[in-house]
């Protein structure tokens, strides 16, 4: 019998595994820093105070910072160094496009067929985005403001359209992040998913295409004024 010239697969051992998980945590921190803004666009990410802050050497902060710059949130620079990358504006507003012209139907839709337990879904999450804007919880808001999307659409159970819109919102997060810190904000969207709320539960599929339209072609808006005020944070 002939013999195999593919030697037996190398096993994970634990110095392995040891470096993985401390390039993921790496790799979580770095991202969450990026995507909540404590990390603006264009700052510099400097690998050896992430070190000293971590307690760990080179390989996995560089490991970590290598895998977020294929998901096009860290720009290497040869002999430069690291850098969170820069807002595209022409990328958001195409995504933020695909994303109005998606949720506008979805919201259609569910006013249309408005699913037993959507109501009381879309209620309870109110009654919580209530909470975080009395709390001024952006961040408690962000993820309710999340939740709050995509109740709508997995009511429907469009797994098709959930997937393309889970898609856009991982390109779109940092960006929606951002657009609920400026002071005043936090109410203003709780008025335009109320608005959306009370068409859905009110069977209007016109008003609820509306609403939603509305909401976010607002964002988009927002957006734009960002563009405008912070050019220090985008790249055409």
């Amino acid at each position: 019998m002939k013999e195999s010239s593919v030697g037996p697969s190398r096993r994970p051992n634990e110095a392995d595994t040891r470096r993985a998980s401390k390039a993921d945590q790496v790799y979580t921190e770095i991202k969450e820093a990026i995507l909540s803004g404590e990390l603006e666009p264009g700052a510099a990410i400097d690998k050896i105070a992430l070190c000293g802050k971590l307690g760990m050497s080179r390989f996995p902060v560089t490991t970590a910072i290598h895998r977020l710059a294929y998901e096009k949130l860290v720009t290497i620079e040869p002999q430069h160094g690291s850098f969170v990358a820069r807002i595209s504006a022409a990328h958001v507003q195409e995504w933020m496009l695909l994303r109005c012209a998606i949720e506008v139907e979805i919201a259609g839709e569910a006013a249309f067929k408005m699913p037993e337990t959507l109501g009381a879904d879309l209620a309870r999450n109110m009654r919580y985005q209530q909470a975080a804007v009395d709390a001024s919880d952006v961040d408690g808001f962000y993820r309710l403001d999340v939740e709050f999307h995509r109740l709508i659409v997995n009511a429907l159970g469009y797994a098709y359209a959930a997937e393309i819109l889970d898609e856009l919102h991982s390109h779109l997060e940092r960006v929606r992040r951002l657009l609920l810190t400026p002071p005043g904000r936090l109410p203003i969207t709780l008025a335009q998913h109320k608005s959306i709320v009370d068409a859905l539960t009110q069977g209007n599929r016109a008003a609820a295409q509306a609403a939603m339209r509305l909401h976010l072609e607002d964002t988009t808006d927002m957006f734009r004024k960002v563009v405008a005020q912070r050019p220090d944070l985008i790249s055409a």
